[in-house]
C-alpha cells in the first residue's frame, strides 16, 4: 500500500497525516462510483476523470469502508480486530486528491482508460496512478472485481421484508464479498486461470458500459450520487481505449486484449503471469502490449514468460525499473 506519508505536527503524538500523491498533469481529477444491477454480475467500478475546478466538493476517501479493512486482514491473515485497528489508525483518515462528484469537464475528448487492480486489491488502491492518469486527461474506469480476489468488495441487494427498516433509511443493503483463500490441496493455476476469465469479462463490461455514457444511453447507478453522468456524452475518443493492471490486473491486461479488440492496447505492471492460459501464447494478443517491472518483484519463470509472449514481435515491449 503505497502511500506519501508525512507527519504533521498536532496536539498529539499520534496525530498522522498521509496524503495520496497529487497528479502532475494541467488538469484537475474528480472521481465518483459506479454500479450497476442489484446483483454480482453487475459492473463495480470509480471513474476518474478530467474536471472542473470544485472548491465545494471534498475529496474522496482512499479506503471507503471499513469491510476493507476486514478484507485486508483477511488477505494479510491478520486477525480482523487487529488489522481494523490498525488500518482505521494508519490509513483511516486518508483522502486521495480527486474530489467527490466533480463536474466534468467537458470541450475535448478525452482517452478512455480501464484499470485491473492486484490481487487483494480493490477499485481504489491504485488512487495515485490512476489520478496521474486523469490529470494527464484521461477517463480512467478502475474495475473491482468480484471473482473473489479482492480483499473485500460488495453490490447491493434489496433488504429481505422480515429485516426491520425504519422509513427513512434505503431499502437496499451491501452484500460483502471477501478474498477467497486456497482451499487444502487446491491447484493455484487452476483457480487463477478461472478468475482471470472473470476479471477480462468485467473489463470488457466496464469498456461497455462507458461507451453506452458516451452514446447517450441513461444508466442507471445503483449507488447514490449527485454526478451528472450525461455530461459524459461525446467525451471518449473510441479510437483510444486501452487497459492497464498490476500483479494479477496485468495477467487481466493480457486476457483483456486477447478477448476484446477494442482495446488498442495493454500497459501491464509487473504482470503476474500464472493466470494466463497457454492459447494467450499462440500469437492471441494482437495489440501493442508493455510490460512495465519492477527488479525486485520479478523472479526468471516469470520474466521467461513474458519474453515467450513478447518475443519476435515489435508491438509488444517489456522493460524493468531498477
Amino acid at each position: 500500500l503505497s502511500v506519501k506519508a508525512p507527519m504533521e505536527m498536532g496536539s498529539s503524538s499520534t496525530e498522522k497525516f498521509y496524503r495520496i500523491p497529487e497528479g502532475k498533469g494541467p488538469h484537475s481529477v474528480g472521481c465518483t462510483d459506479l454500479m450497476t444491477e442489484n446483483a454480482v454480475e453487475g459492473s463495480f467500478l470509480r471513474l476518474y476523470y478530467p474536471s472542473c475546478d470544485a472548491t465545494d466538493n471534498e475529496e474522496a476517501r482512499w479506503i471507503p469502508d471499513k469491510e476493507y479493512y476486514q478484507g485486508l486482514s483477511d488477505f494479510l491473515n491478520m486477525y480482523r480486530v487487529v488489522g481494523e485497528r490498525l488500518f482505521q489508525y494508519y490509513v483511516g483518515s486518508v483522502t486521495c486528491p480527486a474530489k467527490s462528484n466533480a463536474a466534468f469537464k467537458p470541450g475535448e475528448k478525452y482517452p478512455l482508460l480501464v484499470f485491473s487492480h492486484g490481487l487483494g486489491a480493490f477499485r481504489t488502491i491504485y488512487s495515485a496512478i490512476c489520478i496521474e492518469m486523469a490529470s494527464q486527461g484521461f477517463i480512467v474506469a478502475a474495475v473491482e472485481h468480484r471473482d473473489e480476489s479482492a480483499s473485500a468488495t460488495y453490490y447491493c441487494k434489496k433488504k429481505s421484508v422480515s429485516e426491520p427498516q425504519e422509513k427513512s433509511t434505503s431499502d437496499m443493503e451491501k452484500e460483502w464479498i471477501y478474498y477467497r483463500k486456497l482451499k487444502t490441496g487446491e491447484e493455484e493455476r487452476y483457480l487463477r486461470h478461472k478468475q482471470v476469465q472473470q476479471r477480462a469479462q468485467e473489463c470488457i463490461k466496464a469498456l461497455n458500459l462507458i461507451l453506452k455514457i458516451n452514446s447517450g444511453e441513461e444508466i442507471m447507478n445503483v449507488l447514490n450520487s449527485n454526478f451528472d453522468w450525461n455530461s459524459l456524452k461525446d467525451s471518449v475518443d473510441t479510437s483510444r481505449i486501452a487497459v492497464m493492471g498490476h500483479s494479477f490486473g496485468g495477467a487481466t491486461v493480457i486476457e483483456s486484449l486477447s478477448k476484446e479488440i477494442r482495446f488498442r492496447c495493454g500497459i501491464a505492471l509487473d504482470a503476474w503471469m500464472l493466470p494466463v492460459g497457454d492459447d494467450i501464447y499462440q500469437n492471441c494478443v494482437q495489440q501493442p502490449l508493455l510490460f512495465i517491472n519492477s527488479e525486485k518483484f520479478q523472479w526468471a519463470d516469470n520474466i521467461l514468460k513474458m519474453k515467450k509472449l513478447s518475443s519476435n514481435d515489435t508491438n509488444k515491449k517489456m522493460i524493468t525499473i531498477k
